[in-house]
């Protein structure tokens, strides 16, 4: 009996690579054949394939993940990007629940992935369309020398991308090609200025428009005189060869300075 028992052993070990457990056999030798994730499924608000949820700013929304064709339980796992979620025990079987909350700008873009606890490959991702008006933000104040350059950074989030001008004391502000240059991304809107002058003191106010509303920023612009260039270095240059000739005129005159010096004491 035990050289059967060996024998078969021996060929469900080498059975066509794979582990095949005899009927007779499964009962005495518990031949651990993990159960075939091939047919499951993952949906995840009844989407059983990638897709991307357009929402805007809300209070909460939520994701439901569900496993389809499974005999048996099956655990579940959440992640946030690359970050596994951390799930309550009652929250992990078969169905499993998360909630964001609330929904904000940073959340745009952001992908959330259902998958399968024993063959992550069984996996269902939500990528979030988070759309919000233009929010802005930039430093309103800035004071600059008369000849010097400048730039006014508008720093603007919107989704959808938004248009944007620029005014000066609310009207449109007239670009000089060879003074102004724009530079604009999906977060900045920039406006550079060339050698200021003192027409260009004044309010500037950059003007973000979508079709979930308008943001709008004033930067104060303060053109100051241009300060005097002293030549430092010729100054510093000038008062050490005063100094040295000074002192060398001491050590020429020594002689005199202590006669006269000693016909004072006596």
């Amino acid at each position: 009996t035990v050289w059967k028992l060996t024998s078969d052993l021996r060929v469900a070990e080498k059975g066509m690579g794979k582990c095949q457990c005899f009927p007779a056999l499964l009962q005495m030798l518990k031949c651990p054949c993990p159960p075939s994730s091939a047919g499951l499924e993952l949906s995840v608000n009844n989407h059983a394939a990638d897709f991307t949820l357009s929402t805007g700013l809300s209070p909460a929304i939520s994701l439901s993940c569900l496993v389809h064709n499974s005999s048996q339980a099956e655990e579940l796992l959440w992640y946030r990007g690359t970050g596994q979620v951390d799930l309550k025990d009652g929250n992990k079987v078969n169905i499993s629940n998360i909630c964001i909350s609330p929904v904000n700008e940073s959340d745009n873009g952001v992908t959330f992935t259902c998958r399968l606890a024993r063959d992550k490959a069984v996996q269902v991702s939500v990528t979030l369309d988070v759309q919000f008006p233009p929010q802005l933000s930039g430093e309103e104040t800035l004071h600059v020398e008369e000849e010097k350059d400048v730039t006014l950074t508008c720093n603007s989030k919107a989704n959808p991308q938004a248009q944007s001008i620029w005014l000066k004391d609310n009207q449109i502000l007239t670009l000089q090609q060879s003074r102004h240059k724009l530079y604009q991304t999906s977060e900045v809107f920039q406006l550079s200025i060339t050698k200021v002058e003192k027409s260009d003191n004044g309010t500037y106010t950059c003007v973000v428009e979508s079709g979930l509303g308008n943001g709008t920023r004033d930067f104060h612009l303060f053109v100051e005189d241009k300060k005097p260039v002293f030549p430092t270095e010729a100054i510093i240059a000038a008062a050490v060869v005063v100094t040295i000739t000074i002192l060398f005129g001491i050590v020429a005159q020594k002689d005199k300075i202590f006669k006269v010096w000693k016909a004072l004491v006596s």
